[in-house]
């Protein structure tokens, strides 16, 4: 395919934005060559500056799940939008998209309202620490909650000492109260609690993790966290920005059957306009401001064309839960036809699938968390990548992404794909 245009734009944009993009895995840094710059998108496709149709496997990271510019959708942002763009004054739409969320999911009965994932989790995180009056948290490792200071931190020397900061601008200070843990791990998570005893407000974790690929719980893992956090009086954090919405009407607690104490949301809840959330039981929102000591605010939180492409979104899902259906049969068609044809290609490979979320990690073993993950060979999926694109596919630019599916996805996109995968194995 011809990218001319796309790296002209490139280009240009490095000139003006630090690397050329506003959020990294855009610069096709994992994978090499020059980003796809897109100029429209409809349904299941992308259509580039270059003017290539391309079949899309990232839905934007997930919102667009009924499929790009999604005509409800649309005709409700631009009907609001006539209205006014943001007052900063509450409007009545933030309440019905809140009742509805409230309804729509198990365990809570109060929902705030912010503009993005990483909001939600710092927010959530602060929340916690108000409620319980103590200050660690335990992260996994792998599992992104946004780029909040809390979250940025990797491993220390042992499986009980303190975190160190992985990005510059993180403070020693605020990297002590974060504690690393690993996914699936069960043990290692009690190991913390023991030698932090007292001291652990929360546990924040992705119920099905998406940024290391996707990684899915081990029995009994996330009901084991939460008997942890109910002996020490801990709270647990479901950061459900990918899942929310997506794995069912009730995100992953409704599937995976295990309440969190702290919910937050994103992607699918804003219809694909900038959105996060993060909801709780009464007793816990009401230490939240105005009601409580614990601060968080927002000059356009709860904006009128967000609320209004959420509150599309979340109706047409409520209404027609066979959605969800569609949506799982489809991932599992296409994980079947992936697994045929790498295997009839002779190449060593894991796919970890659940609901409408899958990924494809060339290594041996099970890839059941980072390290794990981290093990698979890049350079096949580099080649992989690429090879996608050629053939008119837009997977995520990394291996350690989740790809999301779409229900505008035809069987025939997913018959495509496959081929694709098909002719791109034999140069793997």
């Amino acid at each position: 395919m011809n990218y001319q245009r796309s790296s002209a734009l490139f280009k240009e944009a490095e000139m003006y934005i630090p690397g050329g993009v506003n959020s990294p895995v855009r610069a096709f840094k994992a994978v090499g060559g020059d980003p796809i710059f897109v100029k429209s998108a409809k349904g299941a496709y992308l259509y580039d500056e270059d003017g290539n149709k391309l079949i899309d496997y990232i839905a934007s990271w997930g919102p667009m799940i009924l499929g790009h510019a999604h005509q409800p959708v649309i005709d409700a942002i631009v009907d609001k939008a006539q209205k006014g763009t943001s007052f900063g004054i509450p409007t009545q739409i933030e309440t019905e998209i809140a009742k509805l969320a409230v309804s729509m999911v198990p365990n809570i009965d109060k929902i705030r309202f912010v503009n993005s994932g990483t909001e939600a989790c710092m927010s959530a995180v602060r929340l916690a620490r108000g409620y319980t009056g103590r200050e660690k948290i335990i992260k996994f490792a792998g599992c992104y909650h946004g780029h909040s200071d809390a979250f940025l931190i990797q491993a220390g020397s042992g499986a009980v000492t303190f975190g160190a900061p992985n990005s510059p601008g993180v403070t020693q200070g605020t990297a002590k109260d974060t504690l690393l843990a690993r996914y699936n791990d069960l043990a290692n998570v009690e190991e913390l609690f023991d030698a932090n005893n007292g001291e652990i407000a929360a546990i924040i974790i992705e119920p099905v993790a998406g940024n290391m690929g996707c990684i899915i719980p081990e029995e009994g893992f996330l009901e084991g966290l939460r008997k942890l956090c109910d002996d020490h009086h801990a709270l647990l954090v479901f950061d459900e920005v990918m899942t929310g919405f997506r794995l069912a009407k009730g995100g992953a607690q409704e599937l995976l059957k295990i309440d969190a104490d702290i919910i937050t949301f994103g992607k699918v809840i804003g219809g694909g306009l900038p959105v996060g959330a993060f909801a709780a039981r009464n007793e816990i929102m009401e230490y939240l401001a105005p009601l409580g000591p614990v601060y968080q605010a927002g000059t356009l939180s709860g904006n009128p064309l967000a609320m209004s492409a959420g509150l599309t979104m979340l109706k047409e899902l409520n209404e027609r839960p066979e959605v969800f259906t569609s949506l799982n049969d489809k991932t599992k068609y296409l994980h079947q036809g992936l697994e045929k044809v790498l295997t009839e290609a002779g190449i060593t490979f894991q796919i970890n699938r659940l609901g409408s979320m899958i990924s494809v990690h060339f290594t041996e073993a099970p890839v059941v968390d980072l390290e794990s993950s981290a093990k698979g060979n890049n350079g096949t999926f580099k080649k992989f990548f690429h090879g996608m694109l050629n053939e008119g596919i837009y997977l995520p630019p990394s291996a350690f992404e989740s790809w999301f599916l779409n229900d505008a996805l035809s069987y025939k996109d997913l018959d495509n794909t496959i081929e694709a995968a098909r002719k791109v194995a034999t140069s793997l």
